[in-house]
């Protein structure tokens, strides 16, 4: 693996900037619920996503991979958003190899994950931008990649991209042991929503509930995570 990231005031993830506070707190609640979702089944692989652009999954991914990590738990964050990926500016490292490297046999896996700053997180990084990300994703490897990564990682996180925007998410849930869909209560509309749960049910996901953000509570908090069963 790659040397650790050393952490700079730009960092902003709020779970290991401020751990006190309520968004913190509600972060560690929907983990909690994660866990307890499902009884006989393990959950190791979640997958986040949202219906449309903007609805904050990947500060949900960051947050609720760092509330894992935080827990003792060795976590491996995977920017799984091959068309559009962000994650790598959040930890200030290069997008330069990652996923897509790995998947087109140009990098070993040991060589494009990354130690972040904050204790037991790791991270895979996109990668270069591929002309082909669904076939990527849907490839053998894919599903090869998760299940060795799976002997190494108590938990993976993977972002992808929204449901509605690209078939990816379709393809990632699919191979995901659960997804957690995130929801801005000021900007997705019902219907939208209801129809990205349709297209990820379609491929037999395993939605574990919905995290709704953008929830003012007070002038002091304006931001609450929220999860609930679907």
């Amino acid at each position: 693996m790659s040397k650790p990231i050393l952490r700079t005031k730009k960092r902003h993830i709020i779970v290991h900037n401020n751990p006190k506070s309520p968004v913190s707190e509600a972060y560690r609640s929907l983990r909690t619920n994660i866990q307890f979702s499902s009884v006989d089944t393990r959950i190791q692989t979640i997958m986040v996503t949202s219906a449309s652009p903007g609805e904050g999954k990947s500060t949900t991914a960051i947050n609720l991979a760092a509330t894992y990590a935080q827990a003792e738990h060795k976590v491996l964050l995977i920017d799984a958003d091959l068309r559009k990926p962000s994650i790598h500016h959040t930890f200030l490292c290069s997008n330069r190899f990652g996923l897509t490297n790995w998947l087109t046999n140009s990098r070993p896996v040991s060589e494009v994950v990354v130690k972040t700053f904050v204790p037991n997180l790791y991270l895979l990084p996109s990668g270069a931008i591929a002309p082909n990300p669904s076939e990527l994703l849907s490839s053998k490897k894919m599903s090869k990649l998760l299940e060795e990564l799976k002997q190494e990682f108590d938990i993976i996180i993977l972002d992808s991209p929204p449901v509605l925007a690209v078939t990816d998410a379709q393809i990632i849930a699919s191979i995901s042991d659960g997804v957690v869909m995130v929801a801005d209560s000021g900007k997705v509309k019902i219907a939208t929503a209801q129809k990205a749960k349709e297209k990820l049910e379609h491929v037999n996901a395993k939605i574990l509930g919905v995290a709704i953000n953008n929830i003012k509570r007070s002038s002091h908090d304006d931001y609450y995570y929220y999860y609930g069963e679907t």
